[in-house]
């Protein structure tokens, strides 16, 4: 205001804008700082009294350069420097001259400040759709990220059990049973697939960069990710089977092998979840169907390694107490 710095500030505590004097600042106060000064100590103030055409200029720079997003008013010549200086510069309609209306950005027909609280209020309520529009984009990407997951899944899972297969037919012995590969394929592989398809919406996805239009599923770091999983998971279950032929026979090696591929199947749900590390974040416990889909599967595979009966089912020879922490070290590993 170009006001006394009195006046200003009755009329300001008045209206709640500052609590104390201090907080008010005249524009000769102002000559003397430098735009390095102004800016520490822009923030302190919240009323500019006998303030000159270029000391609004300056305060609207001021507090632009501190990131705040600035609005001017104005009716007369004088404020056209500061309206075109600031975020958005508002002229007044009736009394505000040809000039201030033309560098404006919006113009108050009628000189009525409430006509600019309902304008925020109205660009607000157009903000809050295309929040929504944002959320829905957030749920696609999230979809589409779900689909990747249970699929990187699924491919790993499915590579490590072929690559195994592959390495013991070369060298001539028999890593997993049939039974143990129906166990498998049909148990520990559908249930963590499943619930990967139901990973709860994050924040982390509208961080991504958006993907390219021709972009499939199948890019060349996704596919590497999944060989490098698979190929692991094989090395888990070769290495499974030689421990358990050294200790017991081939038939402890075959159920250290199918012991340990299922169990490493069932850890790699909780590596698909994110591209980033998982355990002990809070994003490890947010899919309560992938946790349920771990207790169901390490659980029946538990029956079948525990259950006498269960044993010549499932072609199993009963474990150690060090064999199964080697398959539980292994599958975790």
């Amino acid at each position: 205001t170009g006001d006394h710095k009195d006046t200003a500030v009755a009329i300001a505590k008045e209206l709640g804008i500052i609590n104390d004097a201090s907080q008010a600042v005249t524009g000769s106060a102002l000559d003397g700082l430098s735009d390095e000064e102004l800016d520490n100590v822009i923030e302190n103030y919240g009323v500019y009294a006998r303030v000159q055409p270029e000391h609004k200029v300056r305060i609207v720079n001021a507090w632009r350069r501190k990131g705040a997003i600035t609005a001017m008013t104005g009716d007369g010549v004088n404020d056209a420097p500061s309206i075109k200086s600031a975020d958005i510069g508002v002229g007044m309609g009736i009394t505000g001259t040809d000039v201030t209306k033309n560098v404006a950005d919006m113009v108050l027909s009628d000189d009525n400040f409430a006509t600019i609280v309902g304008a925020v209020a109205e660009g607000r309520r157009i903000y809050d759709n295309f929040a929504t529009i944002v959320s829905a984009v957030g749920e696609g990407r999230q979809i589409y990220d779900n689909i990747r997951k249970a699929i990187q899944f699924l491919l790993a899972s499915n590579m490590s059990e072929v690559l195994g297969v592959f390495f013991a037919t070369l060298l001539g012995f028999t890593l997993l049973n049939p039974v143990h590969l129906l166990f498998i394929n049909l148990l520990t592989d559908s249930l963590p697939a499943i619930a990967l398809g139901m990973e709860p919406h994050t924040n982390e996805v509208m961080s991504e960069k958006p993907r390219p239009r021709n972009e499939g599923i199948l890019t060349k770091p996704f596919l590497y990710s999944v060989g490098v999983e698979g190929l692991v998971i094989a090395a888990a279950t070769v290495t499974a089977f030689y421990l358990g032929l050294n200790a017991g026979g081939a038939a402890a090696g075959q159920t250290m092998a199918f012991s340990t591929l299922c169990l490493s199947r069932l850890f790699h749900g909780f590596s698909c979840k994110s591209q980033h590390p998982v355990l002990l974040t809070r994003h490890f416990w947010n899919n309560r169907a992938l946790l349920g889909a771990f207790t169901i599967g390490a659980l029946l595979l538990g029956l079948v390694l525990l259950v006498p009966a269960l044993e010549p089912l499932f072609a199993v020879a009963p474990l150690s107490i060090g064999m199964v922490g080697a398959i539980v070290g292994l599958a975790f590993g």
